[in-house]
């Protein structure tokens, strides 16, 4: 079964299923069991629980909620409804009357007030920012990759859409380069050059190269999470924002090929791990690795439960 057509198939099944859950299940049903799915964390190794529960929300301190603060009942599913059907799976086990600030799509800034997020800067001060593991069907895409490194083209690669100035300039410098295959998908426009717009590839295709370029966009880097499934090697600069996939945990030369600013050593680190094999592997197997950590359903239920228990506790509104 090719990607593209389990990518449509998931689709299909996490709308389907989370419709028939909010018209056929009351939230009563699932306030019931929180207790219950939040007792097999025993069997996990608490001191990872609690550092990714730390990692995601920051805040410990009491904060009060801001005039916009919502039920989820208050939140229509017609608009955003991959955000609003992640969130919902968490906020559905706590109580109908707790409220909370939250914002849903691309978000680049701190927020002024505690607010649930799918993405925030990677920075000191960005506790505002509390992430939860928002639009995952589009950004957790499961993957097969049967290739071994040492089969793929010896080319980097990059598809995406091209509006956002990193890209352009990129774009302007890479477009043609003798070791890469890469391009934008949108249409050519005032700000977009008609050189710089290839035809789409699949991810399927994109898996036939021994290296993926990952280029943040409006927030994260959409393709981060399934190149970490693959068997190419990710090369991408050092990350700028970060989601539920702790972006700013990953290390340069461990789980990626860590590229220039300017991305003026593309072309030495291609040359490099076209000639060293083993060590494109070994970072290739570290990001394996490293996505592994988000895989097991329900420790990801369990830490994202004890984010928003953390939340609700310092605005006051749990014991």
């Amino acid at each position: 079964m090719g990607i593209l057509t389990q990518k449509r198939k998931d689709k299909v099944r996490f709308y389907s299923k989370n419709a028939v859950q909010r018209f056929l299940v009351p939230n009563a049903f699932y306030r019931a069991q929180l207790n219950d799915k939040l007792k097999p964390a025993a069997d996990y190794d608490p001191q990872i629980i609690e550092d990714r529960v730390n990692h995601y929300n920051k805040i410990n301190h009491p904060f009060e909620l801001t005039s916009k603060a919502v039920c989820l009942g208050d939140i229509s599913p017609s608009k955003r409804s991959a955000y609003y059907y992640d969130l919902r799976s968490v906020l559905r086990y706590f109580p109908a009357a707790v409220q909370f600030d939250y914002e849903f799509g691309d978000v680049r800034v701190i927020k002024d007030e505690p607010a649930l997020v799918k993405s925030r800067p990677i920075a000191a001060d960005n506790q505002n920012n509390v992430l939860l593991r928002l639009n995952q069907v589009r950004h957790f895409v499961s993957i097969q990759d049967n290739t071994p490194f040492r089969d793929k083209k010896e080319l980097l690669v990059w598809r995406g859409a091209g509006w956002q100035q990193t890209r352009r300039d990129f774009l302007k410098e890479y477009w043609n380069h003798p070791l890469c295959d890469v391009g934008q998908v949108n249409p050519p426009c005032d700000i977009v050059p008609k050189e710089h717009v290839k035809s789409k590839m699949t991810i399927a295709e994109q898996l036939k190269y021994k290296f993926i370029l990952s280029l943040e966009g409006t927030d994260v880097a959409t393709n981060l999470k399934w190149i970490a499934q693959s068997n190419s090697l990710c090369f991408m600069r050092k990350p700028r924002m970060e989601s539920w996939f702790m972006e700013e945990r990953l290390i340069g030369g461990k789980h990626y090929v860590e590229l220039q600013d300017d991305y003026a050593d593309i072309g030495e680190k291609i040359e490099y791990y076209g000639k060293h094999s083993e060590e494109a592997e070994e970072i290739i197997q570290n990001f394996k690795n490293y996505y592994q950590m988000f895989t097991d359903p329900l420790l990801e239920q369990i830490v994202s439960l004890r984010v928003v228990d953390k939340y609700l506790k310092q605005c006051g509104q749990l014991v």
